[in-house]
Protein backbone atom coordinates (compact mmCIF):
# COMPACT_ATOMS: atom_id res chain seq x y z
CA UNK A 1 0.00 0.00 0.00
CA UNK A 2 2.76 2.44 1.04
CA UNK A 3 4.29 1.77 -2.54
CA UNK A 4 0.98 2.54 -4.22
CA UNK A 5 0.63 5.62 -2.62
CA UNK A 6 4.08 6.61 -3.69
CA UNK A 7 3.63 6.15 -7.21
CA UNK A 8 0.39 8.12 -6.85
CA UNK A 9 2.10 11.11 -5.31
CA UNK A 10 4.75 11.50 -7.79
CA UNK A 11 2.43 11.61 -10.69
CA UNK A 12 0.67 14.69 -8.98
CA UNK A 13 3.89 16.43 -10.38
CA UNK A 14 3.78 16.49 -13.98
CA UNK A 15 -0.29 16.83 -13.11
CA UNK A 16 0.60 19.83 -12.07
CA UNK A 17 2.91 21.29 -14.17
CA UNK A 18 0.64 20.10 -16.70
CA UNK A 19 -2.17 22.13 -15.20
CA UNK A 20 0.57 24.94 -14.77
CA UNK A 21 1.10 25.09 -19.01
CA UNK A 22 -2.45 24.66 -19.89
CA UNK A 23 -3.86 27.54 -17.77
CA UNK A 24 -1.65 29.48 -19.15
CA UNK A 25 -2.07 28.70 -22.75
CA UNK A 26 -5.87 29.18 -22.46
CA UNK A 27 -5.94 32.53 -20.77
CA UNK A 28 -3.75 33.78 -24.07
CA UNK A 29 -6.46 32.99 -26.55
CA UNK A 30 -9.00 34.53 -23.88
CA UNK A 31 -10.62 37.63 -26.25
CA UNK A 32 -9.89 41.18 -24.83
CA UNK A 33 -7.08 43.58 -23.51
CA UNK A 34 -6.85 43.95 -19.53
CA UNK A 35 -4.81 47.28 -19.96
CA UNK A 36 -8.24 48.46 -21.85
CA UNK A 37 -10.79 46.95 -19.94
CA UNK A 38 -9.11 48.68 -16.77
CA UNK A 39 -8.01 52.06 -18.16
CA UNK A 40 -12.00 52.30 -19.29
CA UNK A 41 -14.01 53.72 -23.07
CA UNK A 42 -11.87 57.02 -23.06
CA UNK A 43 -8.89 55.60 -22.99
CA UNK A 44 -6.18 56.29 -25.46
CA UNK A 45 -3.98 53.54 -26.72
CA UNK A 46 -0.75 55.50 -25.42
CA UNK A 47 -2.01 55.03 -22.54
CA UNK A 48 -3.25 51.46 -22.64
CA UNK A 49 0.46 50.82 -24.36
CA UNK A 50 2.17 52.15 -21.08
CA UNK A 51 0.04 50.24 -18.86
CA UNK A 52 0.23 46.61 -20.87
CA UNK A 53 3.95 47.45 -20.23
CA UNK A 54 3.54 48.18 -16.85
CA UNK A 55 2.22 45.07 -15.94
CA UNK A 56 4.08 42.59 -18.35
CA UNK A 57 1.49 41.67 -20.93
CA UNK A 58 4.05 42.85 -23.27
CA UNK A 59 6.68 40.29 -22.65
CA UNK A 60 6.98 36.97 -24.54
CA UNK A 61 4.76 34.11 -23.89
CA UNK A 62 7.67 31.85 -22.69
CA UNK A 63 9.24 34.62 -20.14
CA UNK A 64 6.03 34.94 -19.06
CA UNK A 65 5.17 31.42 -18.47
CA UNK A 66 8.72 30.98 -16.44
CA UNK A 67 8.22 34.33 -14.50
CA UNK A 68 4.45 32.63 -13.58
CA UNK A 69 6.22 29.24 -12.38
CA UNK A 70 8.92 30.81 -10.51
CA UNK A 71 6.13 33.38 -8.62
CA UNK A 72 4.56 30.20 -7.77
CA UNK A 73 7.74 28.44 -6.61
CA UNK A 74 7.35 31.05 -3.78
CA UNK A 75 3.15 30.42 -3.62
CA UNK A 76 2.55 33.50 -5.19
CA UNK A 77 0.55 33.58 -8.14
CA UNK A 78 0.62 37.08 -8.90
CA UNK A 79 -1.20 40.62 -8.07
CA UNK A 80 -5.37 40.78 -9.13
CA UNK A 81 -4.95 43.61 -11.84
CA UNK A 82 -8.28 45.12 -10.81
CA UNK A 83 -8.34 44.27 -6.67
CA UNK A 84 -4.78 44.82 -6.12
CA UNK A 85 -4.43 42.59 -4.07
CA UNK A 86 -2.27 39.13 -3.92
CA UNK A 87 -4.49 36.47 -5.77
CA UNK A 88 -3.70 33.94 -2.85
CA UNK A 89 -5.27 36.03 -0.67
CA UNK A 90 -8.28 36.63 -2.33
CA UNK A 91 -8.88 32.92 -3.43
CA UNK A 92 -8.34 31.79 0.28
CA UNK A 93 -10.36 34.17 1.64
CA UNK A 94 -13.45 32.60 -0.65
CA UNK A 95 -12.19 29.12 -1.15
CA UNK A 96 -13.64 28.43 1.89
CA UNK A 97 -17.65 29.55 1.20
CA UNK A 98 -17.13 27.40 -2.36
CA UNK A 99 -16.00 24.53 0.16
CA UNK A 100 -18.41 24.64 2.28
CA UNK A 101 -21.37 24.43 -0.40
CA UNK A 102 -19.82 21.72 -2.68
CA UNK A 103 -19.11 19.40 0.53
CA UNK A 104 -22.26 19.89 1.82
CA UNK A 105 -23.88 18.82 -1.46
CA UNK A 106 -21.58 16.09 -1.66
CA UNK A 107 -22.90 15.18 1.40
CA UNK A 108 -26.75 15.63 0.66
CA UNK A 109 -26.17 13.59 -2.94
CA UNK A 110 -24.19 10.68 -1.68
CA UNK A 111 -27.31 10.35 1.49
CA UNK A 112 -30.22 10.84 -1.45
CA UNK A 113 -28.61 8.80 -3.96
CA UNK A 114 -27.71 5.90 -2.34
CA UNK A 115 -30.75 5.82 -0.01
CA UNK A 116 -33.04 5.98 -3.50
CA UNK A 117 -30.64 3.75 -5.56
CA UNK A 118 -30.67 1.08 -2.89
CA UNK A 119 -34.63 1.09 -1.98
CA UNK A 120 -34.65 0.67 -5.92
CA UNK A 121 -32.88 -1.91 -5.88
CA UNK A 122 -34.71 -3.96 -3.45
CA UNK A 123 -37.88 -3.60 -5.10
CA UNK A 124 -37.15 -3.20 -8.12
CA UNK A 125 -40.24 -2.78 -10.85
CA UNK A 126 -42.10 -1.45 -7.84
CA UNK A 127 -43.97 1.77 -8.02
CA UNK A 128 -40.60 2.65 -5.26
CA UNK A 129 -38.52 1.90 -7.98
CA UNK A 130 -40.00 3.93 -11.03
CA UNK A 131 -40.62 7.21 -8.50
CA UNK A 132 -36.22 6.72 -7.97
CA UNK A 133 -35.61 6.88 -11.58
CA UNK A 134 -38.16 9.68 -12.35
CA UNK A 135 -36.18 11.34 -9.95
CA UNK A 136 -32.89 10.42 -11.63
CA UNK A 137 -33.91 11.67 -14.68
CA UNK A 138 -35.07 14.91 -14.09
CA UNK A 139 -32.49 15.29 -11.43
CA UNK A 140 -29.75 14.12 -14.54
CA UNK A 141 -31.94 16.27 -17.29
CA UNK A 142 -32.74 19.61 -15.80
CA UNK A 143 -30.07 22.33 -15.84
CA UNK A 144 -28.45 23.37 -12.11
CA UNK A 145 -29.42 27.18 -12.95
CA UNK A 146 -32.83 26.34 -13.68
CA UNK A 147 -33.50 24.60 -10.58
CA UNK A 148 -32.51 27.04 -8.80
CA UNK A 149 -34.31 29.42 -10.08
CA UNK A 150 -37.39 26.83 -9.28
CA UNK A 151 -36.53 26.56 -6.00
CA UNK A 152 -35.74 30.38 -4.72
CA UNK A 153 -39.24 30.77 -6.45
CA UNK A 154 -40.94 27.88 -4.60
CA UNK A 155 -39.04 28.19 -1.12
CA UNK A 156 -37.92 32.03 -1.00
CA UNK A 157 -40.19 33.86 -3.37
CA UNK A 158 -43.51 31.84 -2.99
CA UNK A 159 -43.67 30.13 0.49
CA UNK A 160 -41.01 32.60 2.09
CA UNK A 161 -39.36 29.60 4.62
CA UNK A 162 -35.89 30.22 3.25
CA UNK A 163 -33.71 32.97 2.61
CA UNK A 164 -33.18 33.55 -1.16
CA UNK A 165 -29.69 35.35 -1.44
CA UNK A 166 -26.29 35.29 0.14
CA UNK A 167 -24.59 33.18 2.98
CA UNK A 168 -25.23 33.28 7.20
CA UNK A 169 -22.12 32.67 9.48
CA UNK A 170 -19.61 30.30 7.81
CA UNK A 171 -20.87 26.88 8.69
CA UNK A 172 -17.60 25.82 10.89
CA UNK A 173 -18.16 29.08 13.23
CA UNK A 174 -21.75 28.28 13.12
CA UNK A 175 -21.41 25.11 14.66
CA UNK A 176 -18.98 26.32 17.37
CA UNK A 177 -22.11 29.16 18.28
CA UNK A 178 -24.71 26.24 18.33
CA UNK A 179 -22.32 24.67 20.92
CA UNK A 180 -21.61 27.84 22.86
CA UNK A 181 -25.59 27.92 23.41
CA UNK A 182 -26.79 30.18 20.17
CA UNK A 183 -28.39 27.60 18.34
CA UNK A 184 -30.22 30.60 16.12
CA UNK A 185 -26.54 31.16 14.45
CA UNK A 186 -26.71 27.65 13.27
CA UNK A 187 -30.21 27.60 11.90
CA UNK A 188 -29.59 30.89 10.03
CA UNK A 189 -25.68 29.42 8.59
CA UNK A 190 -28.20 26.41 7.13
CA UNK A 191 -31.37 28.42 6.35
CA UNK A 192 -28.87 29.88 3.38
CA UNK A 193 -26.84 26.76 2.99
CA UNK A 194 -30.40 24.84 2.01
CA UNK A 195 -31.59 26.07 -1.44
CA UNK A 196 -28.16 26.81 -3.01
CA UNK A 197 -26.80 23.31 -1.59
CA UNK A 198 -30.03 21.24 -3.37
CA UNK A 199 -29.50 23.17 -5.88
CA UNK A 200 -26.11 21.60 -6.62
CA UNK A 201 -26.55 18.07 -5.26
CA UNK A 202 -29.53 17.34 -7.48
CA UNK A 203 -27.82 16.32 -10.60
CA UNK A 204 -25.16 14.20 -8.61
CA UNK A 205 -27.51 12.84 -6.22
CA UNK A 206 -30.08 11.21 -9.98
CA UNK A 207 -25.80 9.54 -11.18
CA UNK A 208 -25.40 8.32 -7.82
CA UNK A 209 -28.66 6.80 -7.45
CA UNK A 210 -28.86 5.13 -11.29
CA UNK A 211 -25.42 3.71 -10.64
CA UNK A 212 -26.30 2.16 -7.04
CA UNK A 213 -29.30 0.91 -8.51
CA UNK A 214 -27.48 -0.98 -11.34
CA UNK A 215 -24.83 -2.16 -9.42
CA UNK A 216 -26.92 -3.43 -6.54
CA UNK A 217 -29.01 -5.52 -9.11
CA UNK A 218 -26.04 -7.29 -10.47
CA UNK A 219 -24.44 -7.86 -6.83
CA UNK A 220 -27.52 -9.06 -5.29
CA UNK A 221 -28.07 -11.70 -8.07
CA UNK A 222 -23.98 -13.38 -7.15
CA UNK A 223 -23.60 -16.45 -5.43
CA UNK A 224 -22.28 -14.91 -2.61
CA UNK A 225 -25.36 -13.09 -1.77
CA UNK A 226 -27.70 -16.26 -2.18
CA UNK A 227 -25.41 -18.15 0.38
CA UNK A 228 -25.73 -15.28 3.02
CA UNK A 229 -29.51 -15.84 2.74
CA UNK A 230 -28.94 -19.48 2.75
CA UNK A 231 -27.39 -19.61 5.96
CA UNK A 232 -30.23 -17.55 7.42
CA UNK A 233 -28.81 -13.99 7.71
CA UNK A 234 -31.61 -11.38 7.87
CA UNK A 235 -32.34 -8.98 4.85
CA UNK A 236 -30.66 -5.69 5.99
CA UNK A 237 -27.72 -7.36 7.08
CA UNK A 238 -27.02 -9.08 3.59
CA UNK A 239 -27.81 -6.05 1.75
CA UNK A 240 -26.04 -3.30 3.82
CA UNK A 241 -22.68 -5.78 4.71
CA UNK A 242 -23.03 -8.02 1.45
CA UNK A 243 -24.06 -6.36 -1.11
CA UNK A 244 -23.88 -2.60 -0.27
CA UNK A 245 -20.18 -3.02 0.42
CA UNK A 246 -19.53 -4.75 -3.30
CA UNK A 247 -21.78 -2.48 -5.16
CA UNK A 248 -19.34 0.65 -3.55
CA UNK A 249 -16.88 -0.01 -5.58
CA UNK A 250 -17.95 1.80 -8.58
CA UNK A 251 -20.03 4.62 -6.87
CA UNK A 252 -16.67 5.55 -5.54
CA UNK A 253 -15.06 6.53 -8.26
CA UNK A 254 -17.61 8.16 -9.17
CA UNK A 255 -18.40 10.38 -6.24
CA UNK A 256 -14.74 11.86 -6.58
CA UNK A 257 -15.09 12.49 -10.46
CA UNK A 258 -18.61 14.28 -9.09
CA UNK A 259 -17.01 16.33 -6.85
CA UNK A 260 -15.13 18.19 -9.72
CA UNK A 261 -18.72 18.86 -11.61
CA UNK A 262 -19.35 20.18 -8.15
CA UNK A 263 -16.92 23.13 -8.23
CA UNK A 264 -17.62 23.80 -11.65
CA UNK A 265 -21.02 23.66 -10.94
CA UNK A 266 -20.93 26.26 -7.78
CA UNK A 267 -20.03 28.76 -10.71
CA UNK A 268 -23.45 28.97 -11.64
CA UNK A 269 -25.08 28.10 -8.63
CA UNK A 270 -23.27 30.84 -6.28
CA UNK A 271 -24.26 33.54 -8.76
CA UNK A 272 -27.96 32.79 -8.42
CA UNK A 273 -27.97 32.62 -5.07
CA UNK A 274 -25.12 35.36 -4.57
CA UNK A 275 -23.10 32.87 -2.81
CA UNK A 276 -19.45 34.34 -1.77
CA UNK A 277 -17.35 32.03 -3.12
CA UNK A 278 -14.93 31.04 -5.79
CA UNK A 279 -17.58 30.50 -8.88
CA UNK A 280 -19.07 33.89 -8.13
CA UNK A 281 -15.78 36.03 -8.24
CA UNK A 282 -14.80 33.65 -11.28
CA UNK A 283 -17.45 35.56 -13.37
CA UNK A 284 -16.40 38.34 -12.20
CA UNK A 285 -12.65 38.06 -13.32
CA UNK A 286 -13.87 37.01 -16.48
CA UNK A 287 -15.94 39.74 -16.85
CA UNK A 288 -12.86 41.91 -15.99
CA UNK A 289 -10.44 40.09 -17.61
CA UNK A 290 -8.38 39.91 -14.90
CA UNK A 291 -5.89 37.21 -16.37
CA UNK A 292 -3.84 36.59 -12.91
CA UNK A 293 -7.30 35.86 -11.33
CA UNK A 294 -8.58 34.04 -13.56
CA UNK A 295 -4.98 31.77 -13.83
CA UNK A 296 -5.00 31.56 -9.76
CA UNK A 297 -8.77 30.58 -9.81
CA UNK A 298 -8.77 27.82 -12.46
CA UNK A 299 -5.38 26.86 -11.10
CA UNK A 300 -7.18 25.94 -7.18
CA UNK A 301 -9.74 24.14 -8.97
CA UNK A 302 -7.74 21.80 -11.08
CA UNK A 303 -5.14 21.12 -8.07
CA UNK A 304 -8.52 20.44 -6.06
CA UNK A 305 -9.61 18.15 -8.59
CA UNK A 306 -6.31 16.45 -8.77
CA UNK A 307 -6.13 15.62 -5.18
CA UNK A 308 -9.53 14.38 -4.82
CA UNK A 309 -8.84 12.29 -7.55
CA UNK A 310 -5.86 10.88 -5.64
CA UNK A 311 -7.79 10.18 -2.44
CA UNK A 312 -10.10 8.45 -4.41
CA UNK A 313 -7.91 6.52 -5.92
CA UNK A 314 -6.38 5.81 -2.35
CA UNK A 315 -9.53 5.10 -1.15
CA UNK A 316 -10.35 2.69 -4.30
CA UNK A 317 -7.40 0.65 -3.09
CA UNK A 318 -8.24 0.23 0.27
CA UNK A 319 -11.53 -1.36 -0.04
CA UNK A 320 -10.26 -3.39 -3.39
CA UNK A 321 -6.81 -4.65 -2.73
CA UNK A 322 -6.41 -5.95 -6.68
CA UNK A 323 -5.97 -2.27 -7.74
CA UNK A 324 -2.45 -1.53 -5.38
CA UNK A 325 -1.87 -4.33 -6.10
CA UNK A 326 -2.15 -4.57 -10.18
Amino acid sequence: MTAYIARRLLLLIPTALGIVVLTFGLLLLIPGDPAAVLLGENSTPESIARLRQSLGLDDPWYIRLWDYFRALLTGDMGTSIFQGQPVTEIVFGRLGATFELAIVSLILSVIIGMTLGVLAAMKQGSLIDSAAMLFAQLGISMPIYWLGLLLMLAFAVILGWLPAIGRGEPLPEAIAAALSGRPQVLMDSLSHLVLPALALAANTAAIISRLVRTSMLEVLREDFVRTAYAKGLRRPRVVIRHALRNALLPVISVIGLRFGALLGGAVLVESIFAWPGLGQLTITAISQRDLPLIQGIILTFAIIYALVNLVVDLLYAAVDPRVRLG
